[in-house]
């Protein structure tokens, strides 16, 4: 299969491996828990480029293929390459069809790889769009090259081959790998990790998780994870809460309940976790229907693998809907409903800085809402609105930065983690003795009505 053996033990394989070799492994397969082929137009032409650039060179590097090989199976599972190892197909296609080849022994080695081309099954939208779309950048690209560049490619351009016998080493070697600095968004690296946390026998929740999770976007769920649950996880716990990157994502990585061990605190997550199961399967949710969610929280500690992902989409739902079920919950009174009103649409109320701002009162609100439910949710509403506006007026620009220090200074969401009553959560002074820099005369006359500003 491949040219060199660099190093081989007994749970590791290392090689090098040419494209002609890449394309002819019938035995790769991309497992379920892999995200869709997301390469855009920049980078398959940025691929073409490269190699056209490199051409002269003896050879060209075009990154890792690391892949898990269960001793049990044939297939070899891709747990990182599958965008360019797609891509490379993508090129040969495009090859074989935009390039008339002269050269018998390129013809011959042509016809050879076309006879035994790894091909994928694509059921994801994005997935086959991108493919689609990609293939005719490159059939465009490619018709402009020569046989020079068709021979670098399939033997000179090559990837690093890892086989790894063991999933946990893969994932994380894959982690290692991908700390280092390349482009994948932190929930793709958490949705690699908490699929690896799945029991063995579990393989048909696993599907099941990753077909729910890519029904959502990826930008969706990015601006859940850097805009609401890092924030409210890293704010609740007095930390800074200015970037969500890998060096992150420690905050969702949580427990495993089976490697758990034998702790105190594991006792209440053992029987929640237990419980919600075995409550769902008894015979009366068959007659009544009322299943249980598991009792998720914002700043709980997480369970790694299933319980996860159902966490995010839990989360997801929440915050799609929160802000408009809170505004039209049938507790709020006229003081509610006019706040509200107000924030998206006084004059400005677009800005980016104002933006920060609203999004500051929404990740309060619905921390609040998940710990407290709807009671006193009225006080609750003209609380976070004072706490977090007094900011849209005492900064004429606003910055992140300027939020993320504000909130540590005046930490309304640890007061919410800390406290068990409504009242006591509430309990913190807003302080209207501030220098305004900015004036907006429909966040003003509110702060006056409830006495927040003179």
């Amino acid at each position: 299969m491949a040219n060199q053996v660099v190093e081989k033990k007994k749970d590791l394989q290392i090689d090098t491996l040419t494209i002609s070799q890449l394309l002819q492994m019938q035995d790769l397969s991309i497992p379920v828990y892999q995200r869709p082929y997301k390469w855009s137009e920049k980078h398959i032409s940025q691929l073409i480029e490269d190699v056209n650039f490199f051409k002269r060179k003896s050879a060209y590097r075009l990154g890792t293929l690391v892949v898990h090989k269960d001793a049990n199976k044939p297939e070899l599972n891709i747990v990182d390459g599958q965008q360019r190892t797609i891509s490379c197909i993508l090129l040969f296609r495009a090859i074989c069809e935009t390039i008339k080849i002269e050269d018998p022994h390129l013809k011959k080695e042509i016809e050879a790889i076309s006879k035994n081309l790894v091909d994928f099954d694509f059921s994801n939208e994005t997935s086959a769009y991108n493919i689609q779309r990609n293939y005719t950048v490159a059939k465009r690209a490619v018709a402009k090259c020569d046989e020079d560049f068709v021979r670098f490619f399939l033997n000179h351009c090559e990837l690093i081959y890892f086989e790894i016998g063991h999933i946990s080493e893969a994932f994380q070697f894959f982690d290692s790998q991908n700390a280092r600095g390349k482009d994948l968004d932190p929930h793709d690296l958490l949705k690699a990790y908490h699929l690896r946390e799945y029991a063995e026998n579990d393989e048909k929740l696993k599907l099941e998780s990753v077909t729910v999770w890519e029904r959502h976007q990826s930008n969706e769920l990015a601006k859940l994870f850097a805009e609401y649950l890092f924030r409210i996880r890293s704010w609740s716990r007095g930390d800074s809460a200015q970037v969500f990157d890998k060096n992150k994502i420690y905050l969702f990585k949580g427990l495993t309940i089976e490697k758990i061990g034998d702790f105190k605190y594991a006792d209440s997550l053992r029987i929640l976790h237990h419980f919600t199961d075995e409550y769902n399967k008894s015979y009366h949710r068959q007659i009544d229907l009322g299943k249980k969610p598991y009792p998720f929280q914002l700043d709980a500690p997480i369970i790694n693998g299933r319980r996860f992902f159902e966490m995010i989409t839990y989360y997801k739902d929440i915050f799609d809907m929160s802000i408009k079920n809170i505004q039209d919950h049938l507790k709020l009174n006229e003081n509610s409903k006019n706040i509200f009103h107000t924030i998206t649409s006084y004059g400005g109320w677009e800005r980016t800085g104002d933006t920060y701002v609203r999004t500051l009162f929404e990740c309060a609100l619905v921390f609040y809402v998940d710990k407290f439910g709807f009671n006193h949710i009225n006080e609750a509403v003209e609380k976070i609105f004072a706490w977090a506006y007094r900011l849209r007026l005492e900064y004429y620009a606003i910055q992140f930065v300027s939020v993320d220090n504000y909130v540590l200074e005046n930490n309304l969401f640890a007061d919410f983690k800390n406290n068990y009553a409504p009242q006591e959560a509430l309990g913190r002074p807003v302080d209207y003795n501030f220098r305004r820099q900015r004036s907006i005369s429909e966040l003003e006359e509110i702060l006056k009505s409830l006495y927040y500003i003179n």
